[in-house]
């Protein structure tokens, strides 16, 4: 074979797999995008839990912040977070169930649900550590229901 038959081949070959290649490249930064979000909900829960519980001193402001944060990630759309395909049995490194996509619209409520609860979290954050508590909870209810349909368990 000659090498422009040799080049031609390669081309070829590159052009099948490539693409390939940058979907799983795309799945990768989106599931990082995702889970950073995640991260960011759950370092702003966190200072609200803390407060709460009162393990870390009452801040209104401090508090206002956190839960305004709550409500900016659950604002954010979610359509380029979770491609078909980027589910705990098609890759590693993350918790999503098939059923995210099996069930989106339950998935998507779920979401909504959140995004209600941060902001009635938003709205009560600057009242004190018992009215962070009270909300809390309803925060920390809306993410079990997620977790409980479409995440897998910690093993």
């Amino acid at each position: 074979m000659n090498l422009k038959a040799k080049i031609l081949t390669a081309a070829a070959a590159l052009s099948l797999v490539a693409p390939a290649a940058m979907a799983q490249d795309d799945f990768e930064a989106q599931l990082k995008a995702r889970q950073g979000q995640f991260r960011i909900m759950a370092l702003n829960l966190g200072v609200l839990g803390g407060m709460a519980q009162g393990k870390i001193d009452y801040d209104a402001e401090r508090a206002q912040t956190a839960a305004d944060t709550l409500v900016a990630v659950t604002e954010i759309d979610q359509s380029l977070h979770w491609p078909e395909g980027s589910d705990s049995f098609a890759m590693n490194g993350t918790r999503a169930e098939p059923s995210i996509w099996d069930d989106n619209a339950d998935f998507l409520a779920k979401w909504e649900d959140l995004g209600a609860a941060a902001r009635e979290m938003q709205a009560v954050a600057g009242d004190g550590r018992q009215a962070v508590g009270a909300a809390l909870q309803n925060v920390g209810g809306t993410c079990k229901a997620c977790h409980d349909a479409h995440r897998t368990p910690d093993s």
